[in-house]
């Protein structure tokens, strides 16, 4: 199976929305506190799912900026100043396609460690 490929990258409602239009013609439209609190860097992601981190209070959180990587990733320059997540087209075409269950997890977690959003 190919990887997928974007067509169009679109940033919404000042940063707060980020739309992408992949190469097999599926579309996400992905929220900016979404994409900051299941950013791909270590600071979130840590080095092992042990060290995974829960990140909370990022509901009013901005996209300011879209940097490409190379020819397979985009980096995200968010509005608190988090901007060390490399966002490869194959983990933004999960997180738009498993959206439901990654945000269900992410919903659950914030309230198993007392967090909001």
């Amino acid at each position: 199976m190919a990887e997928p490929w974007p067509s169009e990258i679109r940033l919404h409602e000042n940063g707060s929305r980020l739309t992408i239009q992949f190469d097999d013609a599926s579309n996400y439209d992905y929220s900016a506190e979404y994409l900051r609190v299941e950013s791909p860097s270590a600071e979130v992601q840590g080095h092992s799912a042990a060290e995974r981190k829960t990140v909370g209070g990022k509901k009013n959180v901005r996209i300011k900026e879209i940097a490409p990587v190379g020819n397979y990733a985009i980096r995200l320059d968010f509005d608190d100043g988090h901007n060390t997540g490399i966002f490869s087209w194959k983990y933004l075409a999960e997180l738009g396609r498993d959206h439901d269950e990654i945000w269900g997890r992410y919903v659950q977690a914030l309230a198993e460690k007392g967090l909001t959003r």
